[in-house]
């Protein structure tokens, strides 16, 4: 807690923090609502088969021009077990007699049936386009759509794991700045993918870029405050997320078209990069990493920022090495992330937190990757999860102080299994 000491004398809590976690709330709440972005930009619109009798302008054939749309479609779409029309397949020729049987069928052979050789039509009423229209990933080819989700979260697992390497070996300030340059250019990129294949590629550089700006942000904050403010820190980082995804949901309603989207996200992540150049690094990752005077550095900067006076000047170098003394030490030793399963007291509490997070982010990311098949207003749903987000990590953050993090993290896990459950329960499309 040698470290802790330092921060306490150079302000804990003030301009100096305030300004960095701005900054690092904003940056939150740009790059997190690309973890559901997908929901929109690969949202699966209603569609059925091309057919010439209803989709070519040029068609005239036994007198069609008279018919309605729905006559038309009735005699070229059969009909699923949902008696609707089908999303997969269309009759090989049109079936007129179908226009007088009143809605009954007759007891012969069921007429032929081909799958969409000549490709969809797709509702716009919602969406203008999605990724799902550009390369007609429904039916045959929609569980394509899944394995692009796969791919982002298989990003964002290697990224978290990269992210923690990197940000010990080359400091959290250039790694941050790294990382978000590289996800504003990939998701840019994503607007223009001319293929699919592409497309997963960007996306998966994406979530390694995405998952790695996240944890060195944090990092970079939590490492310049006390204990006594980290949790309420944790609490605003959830909370610039929250309202990431309620902009997601607004940005979305405004822009149906899955490019302009994609843009209107990724493009102001490049504006970011301007202020990165006053980003001060983590002091304590300079002392740990054997660079004591631009720990010093820093730490005065922090000072003369917080306006503690009389703090700048009595810091010095021997001051530091000597607060720092057994840090010092410990650095010139190279930990293994095996250290952290020598103890069984420590290997007890990673695996059982592992596992509660494990559970936690699947059950919640599996119902918020697959919005759309929960509510036929996607957009609203996206919003009010944003919304409860606030709220929720106030009272956390506020049960965390009273009660612990032990009985609060029952409490919460508790609700979140119940609200899952409840939703299993509800009938389809019901929900909102």
């Amino acid at each position: 807690m040698a470290f802790q000491d330092l921060i306490i004398q150079i302000g804990s809590l003030g301009r100096f923090q305030i300004l960095h976690m701005i900054f690092v709330l904003i940056c939150h709440a740009l790059s997190a609502p690309h973890t559901l972005l997908e929901n929109f930009t690969a949202a699966i619109p209603s569609h059925r088969c091309w057919v010439p009798i209803l989709d070519n302008d040029t068609a005239s054939d036994n007198g069609s021009r008279i018919l309605s749309q729905d006559d038309l479609l009735r005699i070229s779409i059969p009909l699923d077990s949902n008696l609707r029309p089908d999303k997969c397949r269309r009759y090989i020729q049109p079936q007129w007699h179908l226009l007088h049987l009143n809605g009954t069928f007759p007891t012969v052979t069921e007429p032929d049936t081909e799958p969409c050789v000549d490709g969809w039509v797709y509702d716009q009423s919602t969406f203008l386009s999605t990724t799902v229209t550009q390369w007609d990933l429904v039916c045959g080819s929609q569980a394509l759509n899944s394995v692009a989700k796969f791919i982002y979260m298989t990003g964002i697992f290697i990224g978290y794991i990269m992210g923690g390497h990197l940000s010990d070996k080359f400091g959290r300030k250039l790694i941050f700045t790294c990382s978000l340059l590289k996800m504003a250019i990939t998701e840019t990129c994503v607007a223009f993918a001319p293929s699919f294949l592409i497309y997963c590629s960007l996306r998966f550089l994406s979530g390694i870029f995405s998952s790695t700006l996240r944890t060195n942000s944090a990092l970079l904050i939590l490492e310049w405050t006390s204990p006594k403010f980290q949790a309420l820190v944790m609490a605003l980082i959830f909370i610039a997320s929250g309202v990431g995804q309620t902009l997601l949901g607004g940005l979305a309603f405004a822009f149906r078209n899955w490019h302009h989207l994609q843009l209107a996200l990724s493009v102001p992540m490049f504006l970011l990069l301007i202020p990165t150049r006053w980003l001060s690094e983590s002091a304590r990752w300079l002392i740990m990493a054997n660079k004591p005077q631009k720990s010093l550095k820093e730490l005065k900067k922090a000072a003369c920022v917080n306006r503690i006076k009389n703090s700048g000047d009595a810091l010095t170098l021997e001051v530091v090495k000597t607060i720092m003394k057994e840090e010092l030490e410990a650095a010139q030793t190279k930990p293994s992330p095996l250290d952290l399963f020598r103890t069984p007291n420590l290997r007890k509490r990673i695996c059982l937190l592992s596992f509660v997070r494990f559970v936690s982010v699947m059950s919640l990311l599996g119902l918020l990757i697959n919005i759309q098949y929960l509510s036929n207003n996607v957009f609203l749903l996206q919003c009010l999860y944003g919304v409860v987000c606030i709220p929720a990590n106030v009272l956390g953050n506020f049960s965390m102080n009273y009660m612990g993090r032990r009985m609060t993290q029952l409490i919460f896990m508790s609700v979140l299994g119940i609200s899952i459950l409840a939703v299993v329960f509800l009938p389809q499309g019901q929900l909102l």
